[in-house]
């Protein structure tokens, strides 16, 4: 079951909170849920080399509130400041009615602990035709620093340029995907190589979480 169902979901309201956090009757439903989709994607490709790690929206009648977790948050203020002005006036052209929009830009102090941003330094060595095996014990090796409990990293496509494509892992220390309790973090990344698209799953294993108060600000 651990192989098959998204450590994620899995684990939803249980280690893991929800991205989107709004009520919609039927009809609205489809067109919000639309719109975060594209919220989300148009942050993710403008603030690309931002490093963020999690997007989440929450809405009110009138306002929508982002909260963007970024291990480089200057990339987003901009040299003069006014990339969050920018950044609300592309977000607004993404919905249906224009509406007040707040964007709360978290900083990450410890990017080696977030398994996006692990995910995302792995395709960035592969797009350099670096081979696999030094990435992934560089991988390790920053995330050991970091004393992080178990890692996880699978490796799927055309490696070094084979003719054949195959699957290749490494693991450090615990990751186990079938424990409710353990929080988690999981990432999928794609390489973009001149020998086709490689696949990048990533886990990190942070410890298990046995209240819920614990677990909340963990998942804040």
């Amino acid at each position: 079951m651990g192989q098959k169902t998204h450590p994620l979901g899995f684990r939803l309201d249980i280690t893991q909170g929800h991205k989107s956090l709004w009520f919609a009757n039927k009809k609205q439903y489809s067109k919000i849920l639309e719109e975060d989709f594209l919220i989300r994607n148009l942050i993710s490709k403008r603030l690309k080399q931002a490093n963020i790690t999690k997007i989440q929206i929450a809405r009110q009648v009138s306002q929508v509130e982002i909260d963007i977790k970024t291990a480089r948050p200057g990339i987003i203020l901009g040299k003069s400041g006014n990339g969050i002005d920018e950044l609300k006036a592309a977000i607004n052209l993404q919905l249906a009615f224009p509406k007040q929009i707040r964007i709360n830009v978290i900083e990450i102090t410890e990017p080696d602990k977030e398994a996006s941003i692990v995910a995302e330094f792995i395709a960035q060595q592969l797009e350099k035709r670096i081979a696999f095996r030094r990435v992934l014990r560089q991988s390790l090796q920053r995330t050991q620093r970091a004393n992080i409990k178990g890692i996880k990293i699978q490796v799927s496509g055309r490696l070094n340029g084979a003719e054949i494509a195959r699957s290749e892992w490494i693991r450090e220390g615990r990751v186990p995907l079938q424990t409710i309790r353990a929080n988690i973090d999981y990432s999928y990344q794609q390489a973009q190589t001149i020998y086709g698209v490689l696949g990048i799953k990533v886990w990190l294993f942070k410890g298990e979480i046995f209240n819920s108060r614990h677990r909340n600000s963990l998942t804040d």
